[in-house]
């Protein structure tokens, strides 16, 4: 897209956004800085994206680019940034949380967003970046660190959260097997804090979190002590899937009370 042309009033408005906002910005952030009602400012802002002078990221979403840039439509946002503005109130998670804290080895390209705002859809595309959202209530809002991108902080699950809600929703992780891997960099790694997992696990209300945990604590031979001993001690009496994206199907095992519809194996040591 190339850039129209712009007169003196519009360029000084221009100049304002971009001095002030270094992240995406709403209608009515722009609306109060530029001290103008929220309607005209609404079209004003649609008037520069479609002359080249700011990206629509969404509806209501906009972002400045560079005054010298050649090509405005290229110029991509940080998808961290994009979402933290889209979905807030929110944290990233799952698989998204552990690429950042270094708990699995995979690359994925989606987003995994956990998000306190009521949503039409849990698929959403923007600027050629899927958001994968997952709603959760603000009380469950905890164990989450602020971390910078660019000039901007965003929350992020941590490390010990991050297993929490992959145990709680294994699909955020890629699945239980994934989820598996991601608990031995934990359990093997400087994240480790068992007492913090457990701390968690109970506070997030599904005991069917210390399920899992425990189980694959024992099946994956990380741990057979106290974390073990303490999951052992809080589980509810119904039959829950290891996998609960998985079929009804598979032996269970009633020291656990799980059914084993997938098939979790230590790793080989090396000979």
């Amino acid at each position: 897209m190339k850039r129209r042309g712009i007169n003196a009033e519009n360029l000084t408005k221009l100049d304002l956004l971009n001095r002030k906002f270094q992240s995406p910005f709403s209608v009515e952030e722009a609306a109060e800085v530029l001290e103008m009602p929220s309607l005209p400012v609404r079209r004003l802002l649609a008037r520069f994206a479609a002359q080249g002078w700011l990206n629509r990221l969404r509806r209501d979403a906009y972002r400045t680019v560079p005054m010298g840039a050649t090509n405005p439509a290229e110029i991509r946002e940080d998808p961290w940034l994009v979402a933290d503005h889209a979905f807030s109130p929110c944290y990233f998670g799952g698989w998204t949380a552990c690429e950042h804290w270094g708990l699995t080895e995979q690359l994925f390209r989606d987003v995994i967003v956990v998000t306190g705002r009521r949503v039409r859809y849990r698929e959403v595309m923007i600027q050629d970046t899927k958001y994968l959202l997952h709603v959760r209530q603000e009380k469950a809002f905890f164990g989450l660190k602020k971390v910078w991108r660019s000039q901007s902080q965003v929350l992020v699950s941590d490390p010990s959260r991050t297993i929490v809600d992959l145990l709680d929703c294994p699909s955020m992780g890629g699945g239980i097997r994934a989820v598996g891997d991601c608990l031995e960099h934990y359990w093997n790694g400087s994240h480790r804090n068992a007492p913090l997992l457990l701390e968690y696990a109970l506070k997030l209300g599904n005991r069917t979190v210390l399920k899992r945990l425990g189980y694959l604590l024992e099946t994956l031979k990380l741990d057979e002590g106290e974390t073990v001993a303490t999951c052992l001690g809080n589980l509810s009496k119904g039959i829950s899937n290891l996998d609960p994206d998985g079929e009804d199907r598979g032996r269970i095992l009633k020291r656990w009370n799980l059914r084993l519809n997938a098939s979790i194996a230590p790793r080989e040591e090396p000979s």
